[in-house]
């Protein structure tokens, strides 16, 4: 059992390049929104019960895929309102029962993140959309947050298209043996 844990900055492409991965491995993908959407049907972003109840879903959706063997691809954005580490308790639920946590780190450039928050596409799960509040909250110190673990491969999506992406994700994990062909597979034969 294995995880795919892609992270990086607001609009680098990390739902857009989990979901080319997945149809390209078979593997399901529960981007960050999922948590996110959830939470904030009952609380406001960045307060505290809204905090408790996404590290709940993303700690029951780690731990629920450990348990059963189930492979699975996360997306992640690291910023200011996560707890630090809760990245250090997801990656042990994996490891604990003997699967492997690969982190991917997709990077952009400022410029290139201001010119995508606009894309039509993000509107889709009511993400960050405005370059002014973006701008805002990045003064403040919203996006801060420690050092990822080591990643398996690193992608700058400015010169990367996101199937190539996906690929490079693909030949990345192939070469750490986790990888099922591409026809789609059941989660009993990716393990």
């Amino acid at each position: 059992m294995y995880v795919v844990f892609i992270h990086g900055p607001t609009a680098v492409g990390k739902y857009t390049i989990g979901s080319l991965l997945s149809e390209e491995t078979g593997l399901p993908l529960f981007h960050n929104h999922l948590a996110v959407d959830a939470a904030m049907a009952l609380f406001d972003f960045g307060s505290i019960p809204f905090k408790k109840m996404r590290a709940t879903i993303w700690l029951t959706a780690f731990s629920e895929a450990a348990a059963a063997g189930r492979s699975f691809i996360f997306t992640f954005h690291p910023e200011a309102s996560v707890e630090p580490s809760l990245i250090s308790e997801l990656t042990e639920v994996v490891t604990a029962t003997g699967g492997r946590v690969f982190f991917v780190e997709l990077t952009c450039s400022r410029k290139a993140i201001l010119e995508r928050l606009t894309d039509a596409s993000r509107s889709k799960f009511g993400k960050l959309s405005d370059p002014d509040l973006y701008c805002e909250i990045e003064e403040k110190g919203g996006f801060e947050f420690p050092a990822m673990p080591q990643p398996l491969v690193t992608i700058d999506t400015d010169d990367t298209a996101p199937d190539d992406a996906a690929r490079k994700i693909v030949e990345a994990m192939r070469m750490q043996g986790a990888v099922p062909g591409r026809a789609r597979q059941d989660s009993k034969s990716e393990s």
